[in-house]
């Protein structure tokens, strides 16, 4: 068997339990499996298992989808950030079911603030409400500080023990964090990627992500962002010169592919 394999046996089953799921891994490796995805079936080499895939919900925080947090207090309509909850829930409940890897982040900053921009500081007291920004007090705590109510992640998608969640300063999932040391450590190399907004957080992780030679896929019902026309113009922008970035499909397709 190779290590791959032996790594994912449980020393807690017996001989003939691990032997089993050793040959079910083994017999699974030589199967390809797709997912019917915008512009090509997704993985491009059908090579989708639980051992190389992980769903990354990307920053379901109440700052951002909350009633009182960050954007609900910007005047944006959190609708639009809370409708992708359900198709996330669905996806991840399947996926933790078929044993595959769930990871979480959070955009946030130190209590000291030493690692928030002067300029991101800046920008977000212009659009917050009576020019308070990110560190301000707020409804839901201090906007944006890692500790404070507004920035965990919502009840509905709470992490279970043991899933990875990554903390996060910027847009992008991978600058100043160590997912991508996560990621490769664990043998993941296809992502789907769900969370908010459609056009920030998430564009920018799956644009990062893609740079490193991840193959990735969108949830596009998973997604959301302030502005519906910026979520139609991101999911395009994915589909141009056959998927530049990767490809996206809805949590129906995926899934029905998760079932075969």
């Amino acid at each position: 068997l190779e290590l791959s394999t032996l790594t994912h046996l449980s020393l807690t089953k017996t001989p003939r339990e691990n032997m089993a799921a050793a040959a079910a891994t083994e017999a699974t490796k030589g199967t390809k499996r797709f997912i019917e995805a915008n512009p090509y079936s997704w993985p491009f080499d059908g090579d989708l298992r639980p051992e190389n895939t992980a769903l990354i919900v990307i920053d379901m925080q109440t700052d951002f989808c909350g009633k009182g947090g960050y954007v609900d207090k910007m005047g944006y309509d959190i609708s639009l950030t809370r409708k992708p909850i359900e198709p996330i829930k669905k996806v991840m409940e399947e996926m933790r079911k078929r044993g595959y890897h769930v990871m979480h982040t959070r955009e946030g900053h130190r209590p000291d603030l030493s690692d928030l921009p002067p300029n991101k500081r800046w920008r977000s007291c212009q659009i917050g409400t009576d020019g308070k920004g990110i560190g301000d007090k707020g409804p839901c705590g201090r906007i944006l500080v890692r500790g404070e109510d507004g920035w965990d992640i919502i009840p509905e998608l709470k992490p279970l023990s043991g899933e990875t969640i990554i903390d996060k300063p910027g847009k992008g999932s991978f600058y100043a964090t160590d997912l991508d040391l996560v990621l490769k450590t664990k043998g993941v190399r296809n992502l789907i990627l769900c969370g908010i907004t459609t056009d920030v957080c998430v564009h920018t992780t799956m644009r990062e992500a893609n740079d490193r030679g991840y193959e990735c896929l969108m949830l596009s019902d998973g997604t959301g962002a302030t502005d519906y026309g910026n979520h139609c113009a991101a999911l395009k922008m994915i589909t141009m010169q056959h998927g530049v970035f990767g490809t996206h499909a809805d949590s129906e397709a995926i899934l029905k592919a998760l079932s075969k």
